[in-house]
């Protein structure tokens, strides 16, 4: 995280109001792409919301890159920020930092282990990447020439097997811009996986070391 404190003020602003208004980016884009016998008119309102919604993404990063002393550093460390500007639909990805901020502003302890915190952002953070996905597939796939992907329930089972690394193979992009999707949640799918189990495994490793309690010293191993 940026020690900027000019920087880290701004971020905790911003930080519930960019929330808000990635859910509305995202609910826009899901009328944009399911309600498809809706008037021009909605259409049109539904674009100028996502394309106002992009400016203030881009307002927010280029804001905290102006605040920042060191702007390259700024750049480097928040490239994942400079990722999702470019693709929205990642946003979700910012789940963690957003809602930490939001903490970080309201003060007080956690309310929960930083293992149940891992666990319930990582859960969040799938099933909002997986809604994304789903609809970015269903949007590319429904039409196309050969498509495996006609409705938005085959979406949807696609975004999950993909996630989840199962991978059935009942239903697959056939497009480029599909596929390019696809390897794009296979990765995002295998990270939050390793993150979701690495922290279920330090949290049994922690629970069985207070059952057992400490090891005597003349039971440990002699040091080789």
């Amino acid at each position: 995280m940026d020690s900027d404190p000019r920087v880290r003020a701004w971020e905790r602003r911003t930080a519930m109001p960019l929330l808000t208004l990635s859910a509305l980016y995202l609910g826009a884009y899901a009328v944009l792409v399911l309600a498809t016998g809706v008037p021009r008119d909605v259409r049109l309102a539904v674009l100028a919301v996502l394309l106002a919604a992009w400016a203030l993404f881009a307002a927010d990063y280029l804001t905290r890159l102006a605040l920042s002393r060191d702007r390259p550093a700024f750049a480097r460390s928040r490239w994942l920020d400079l990722v999702v500007l470019a693709l929205p639909l990642l946003r979700p990805l910012r789940v963690v930092q957003t809602y930490a901020r939001a903490r970080e502003r309201r003060g007080g302890p956690p309310r929960l282990t930083l293992e149940a915190q891992v666990i319930v952002y990582t859960g969040l953070t799938t099933v909002l990447l997986g809604f994304a996905a789903s609809l970015a597939v269903y949007q590319v796939e429904h039409a196309a020439p050969g498509a495996t992907i006609r409705s938005y329930g085959d979406a949807v089972w696609w975004a999950c097997s993909t996630l989840t690394a199962v991978g059935y193979g009942d239903v697959f992009p056939v497009t480029t811009r599909g596929r390019v999707i696809g390897v794009a949640v296979m990765l995002t799918g295998l990270g939050l996986l390793g993150a979701v189990m690495g922290t279920f495994s330090s949290w049994l490793v922690n629970r069985f070391r207070q059952a057992t309690g400490p090891v005597p010293d003349e039971d440990r191993p002699p040091p080789s």
